[in-house]
């Protein structure tokens, strides 16, 4: 049943994108969220048979039969269950389904309905396969399909300039990343002679010495993938940009399908990244440094689908410098409950969008939680839990990553993640309370779009929101929860060691990234909703630091002055120089050459039979002088 998991969202896909438009707008909604449903089903089927089998023995394989055969090496359409593809699996469909649910009401008055839900059922089915392949060139069938279906949905509204150029450039900066990840297929062949994952990681201690070269810079190809995909230092720049898309997409990219395929590269590639500690450290310490630097731009942003975007760049940090530090499984953990909390704070953004006709500045909101309280109390959750406050989901996952860098000895990284714990609970309630709390600063045509969602997008925000708060238990205790037992025997043993610390010291760490948390939150109250004049005393205090956040420091300028324009001007170059004036010069100068040959010998056709005969008997002439010359 394994290959059923992404086959039926893809045909929910092929028969909404076909047949859609012919459709009623409940009949598209039904098949879509139908198929959605569907593939949840059948995870959960797999699950409990996975559930069924020993610890040790967890693992369902199934072959489609043989995509590539060439020589001693072959590729099948092979499926792989275990309890890492099944936690992707269940949060892939789980997550995916609410938002489908979701974007009924989102999208209900849109014109091209049907296109957005296809496209949505084939993102599904994308990462599904991604998550479920046992193979690593499969596995970048769906990472590639993922990045065509994530340009798609973000230039869904291709008409506004911003978004066509947002797809754009989310497309051409995770290639960057999948040529990387080409580089490290090819090597794979040379080195194992197959992609199977099994394979290449049972010989990987025979052909790859710890701490060589050759696993450094393998697995380091495979994270320079993950860098795009997942949007790491230095290739981050696409993410918030992707904002342009319609809000259920940006819930679906961040939470449970695109940013989170770097994050299962990583871990699913773990015995090959255990034999490359340097890489470890730079998987880490890119991780860490991304989460700070992620949530000082949070600070200062305006746009209420920006500040959330940034917080998810900040999030996989978090979740990067869980799998440098050895702590797979804490890594894996964060990224199940952020997916949880993240969709859930995107879609309650969303709703307050859609209740104020498309407003998405801060600086025009403000006492949302008298009209909004199903929206507001929601939102307030998800910002709970991923300001890390206890005892919400992101508490337990995000003080489990900190416990294991501060165990494995990497106490500069539990300093990097404190601070940025402190700007998360800043920036997260600096977000509520302009938005929902204080002052009203609602235009007259805002506050007079200004209405609670219709229910389907009102019931993923509490479902999304009691998940919020309950899912991270299934991590107590850290490192040997259930979550932990389950997900164990997909990571080497080495990764739940890095995690553990006497009781104790856990608890005081926990405490003091608590309590940094939890600072953060009252300065934001203070600054905020006490007393709103002293946030624009500070900006005034320090206007170069507040400049270099509101200007994201200027990474995106330096970007475009390093590498954009001087790409674009050579491309004009080569195509001035070579294109036009070699290639074209080429090709129109042999027609030119053909046609000026044919003007002259068109005169001798002159229709005149005398003509021809002179010209026979000229011929005949000059042919008989030849061979009497030469006899």
């Amino acid at each position: 049943m394994i290959w059923l998991i992404p086959v039926i969202p893809l045909v929910g896909s092929l028969v909404v994108g076909l047949m859609g438009r012919s459709m009623r707008r409940g009949s598209v909604a039904a098949i879509a969220c139908g198929a959605a449903s569907l593939a949840l089903l059948v995870s959960l089927a797999c699950f409990w048979r996975l559930l069924s089998l020993p610890a040790d023995a967890r693992v369902l394989r199934h072959s489609l039969g043989s995509w590539i055969a060439s020589g001693d090496f072959s590729v099948a359409f092979g499926f792989l269950f275990d309890p890492l593809s099944a936690t992707m699996a269940l949060v892939v469909t789980g997550v995916g389904l609410l938002i489908h649910v979701y974007s009924i009401g989102y999208m209900g008055e849109d014109r091209d309905y049907h296109r957005f839900f296809s496209l949505l059922n084939l993102f599904l089915a994308e990462m599904l396969v991604l998550v479920l392949a046992d193979n690593y060139l499969l596995l970048f069938l769906g990472w590639e399909g993922v990045g065509l279906c994530s340009y798609l949905l973000i230039a869904f509204w291709f008409e506004r300039p911003a978004a066509a150029s947002a797809g754009t450039k989310a497309f051409l900066v995770n290639r960057i990343g999948d040529a990387a990840v080409v580089v490290a297929m090819i090597w794979m062949i040379l080195l194992f002679g197959t992609l199977d994952f099994q394979t290449i990681f049972a010989g990987a201690q025979a052909r790859l010495l710890h701490g060589s070269l050759a696993a450094s810079v393998l697995s380091l190809l495979l994270f320079a993938g993950a860098t795009g995909k997942s949007a790491q230092i230095p290739l981050y720049v696409w993410l918030p940009d992707a904002m342009e898309g319609p809000t259920p997409v940006s819930a679906l990219i961040h939470a449970a399908t695109m940013v989170t395929a770097g994050v299962y590269i990583v871990a699913r590639s773990a015995p090959l990244f255990q034999l490359a500690p340097v890489s470890l450290e730079i998987v880490a310490w890119v991780g860490g440094m991304t989460a700070l630097y992620a949530a000082s731009i949070a600070l200062v942003q305006t746009d209420i689908k920006r500040i959330i975007a940034y917080s998810t760049i900040s999030q996989l940090g978090y979740m990067f410098l869980g799998l440098g530090v050895g702590a797979y499984a804490a890594g894996i953990f964060h990224l199940m409950t952020h997916a949880f909390f993240k969709a859930l704070l995107f879609l309650a953004a969303g709703s307050v969008i859609h209740a104020l006709a498309g407003e998405q500045d801060l600086r025009r909101m403000g006492g949302l939680r008298r009209s909004l309280r199903v929206t507001a109390w929601c939102f307030l959750v998800g910002a709970l839990a991923n300001a890390g406050i206890i005892p919400f989901a992101g508490f337990w996952s995000k003080d489990e990553i900190l416990l294991a860098a501060y165990a494995s000895g990497h106490r500069s990284l539990w300093i990097v993640g404190a601070l940025t714990a402190a700007g998360t609970g800043f920036y997260m309630f600096r977000l509520y309370f302009l938005a929902f709390e204080g002052k009203s600063r609602l235009t007259a045509e805002a506050a007079s779009h200004l209405h609670e969602s219709p229910w389907s997008m009102r019931l993923p925000l509490v479902l999304l929101a009691l998940g919020s708060a309950t899912v991270g238990f299934f991590g107590i205790p850290p490192e040997s929860g259930m979550f932990h037992r389950f997900l164990g025997p997909s990571f080497p043993v080495s990764s739940h060691e890095a995690g553990s610390a006497p009781s104790p010291s856990g608890i005081g760490l926990a405490l003091a990234a608590l309590v940094m948390a939890g600072a953060g939150i009252v300065m934001a109250f203070r600054y905020y909703l006490l007393d709103p004049r002293k946030s624009e005393a500070l900006a005034e205090r320090y206007p170069t630091l507040h400049r270099i956040l509101v200007h994201k420091y200027w990474v995106d300028e330096l970007y475009d002055k390093l590498i954009v324009r001087p790409t674009g001007a050579g491309a004009r170059f080569v195509s001035a120089s070579f294109d036009t004036g070699l290639v074209d010069g080429a090709v129109n100068g042999i027609g030119s050459l053909l046609g000026r040959t044919g003007a002259v010998l068109r005169r001798l056709q002159t229709g005149h039979v005398p003509s021809y005969v002179l010209s026979i008997l000229v011929g005949v002439v000059m042919l008989l002088g030849y061979l009497a010359f030469h006899g």
